[in-house]
């Protein structure tokens, strides 16, 4: 069986991949692709994980974990999402860089001995996440949230390669929270592993949120008169749409954390371009670019 732990990450799609691919429940279940609810398998996974601190579950076990997150003895492929699998959100500098514990992953994919497991990883630029993040804590100011570490040094290319380094048999799929209204209906299609002829809805789940409603309607008149030759060219029509009718209350984000400055937050942006470009050419990643 495969199995894909979606790890988040924090502020980026939220639950809204676990959404789409659930609006598909009976398509995927026909293919034996299970999406079970986050109460079927966040306490039993956070138990045993702790429990064996990286150590491989034995039969009993994972006949255990199985029972608990499924109904179906069917599965070929079961998808389970959960944001705070690396850590939670006050941790992500825990270590004294981010996301350092993100080869902790190796403690959850050790829940299945034996099984193909898949991790995939929606990042974001850390200029607009790190402030995202910091927004939803609470009793702590930011210093002490960030832990000591150097925003210049808040780069996704050390823990995906942690990923890798403490998974190597686990393939690992990235993608950019920028880019996902462009890309979702790929990310949907790569982390369900469907059949290519299986037609999903949700294609346009966030871009619908970001977009004025007559814009979407003009998308979807202008897709069915002139549909697009191949997925290029379907982007670009998507990105031309939204360049029009984007909402600018829903793409504008306003940085307000103490001590960056506008000059500091371009230079982060800049680094996390950059950084892209490493991730992209990493051993055992895919990386899903517009």
């Amino acid at each position: 069986m495969k199995i894909t732990f979606h790890i988040g990450a924090h502020r980026t799609d939220g639950d809204r991949l676990m959404r789409s691919l659930m609006r598909n429940n009976q398509k995927l279940a026909a293919e034996n692709i299970f999406i079970p609810g986050p109460s079927k398998f966040r306490d039993i996974l956070r138990d045993v994980a702790t429990r064996l601190k990286g150590e491989p579950a034995n039969e009993e076990t994972l006949d255990l974990i199985l029972d608990t997150i499924l109904d179906t003895t069917e599965a070929d492929h079961v998808v389970l999402s959960y944001e705070a699998f690396m850590c939670g959100a006050a941790m992500i500098m825990a270590g004294g860089s981010y996301y350092a514990r993100a080869d902790r992953t190796a403690w959850l994919r050790n829940c299945f001995p034996g099984h193909e497991v898949r991790f995939a990883l929606g990042i974001r630029n850390p200029a607009t996440h790190v402030p995202a993040v910091f927004e939803g804590m609470k009793g702590k100011t930011f210093g002490e949230f960030m832990m000591g570490v150097d925003p210049l040094e808040l780069k996704w290319s050390k823990p995906i390669a942690r990923i890798v380094a403490a998974n190597p048999d686990c393939p690992v799929i990235v993608w950019c929270n920028e880019d996902t209204p462009l890309i979702w209906p790929e990310v949907i299609r790569q982390v369900a592993d469907h059949d290519l002829e299986t037609k999903l809805r949700g294609g346009f789940d966030i871009l619908s949120q970001i977009m004025e409603a007559e814009g979407m309607k003009r998308l979807r008149a202008y897709l069915s008169s002139h549909p697009p030759q191949n997925e290029v060219q379907r982007r670009r029509i998507l990105a031309a749409f939204l360049d029009k009718y984007a909402k600018d209350e829903e793409i504008e984000e306003v940085i307000d954390v103490p001590g960056w400055t506008a000059e500091l937050v371009e230079a982060i942006t800049r680094t996390y371009e950059d950084d892209l470009k490493l991730i992209a050419d990493l051993p055992g990643v895919t990386f899903i670019a517009p």
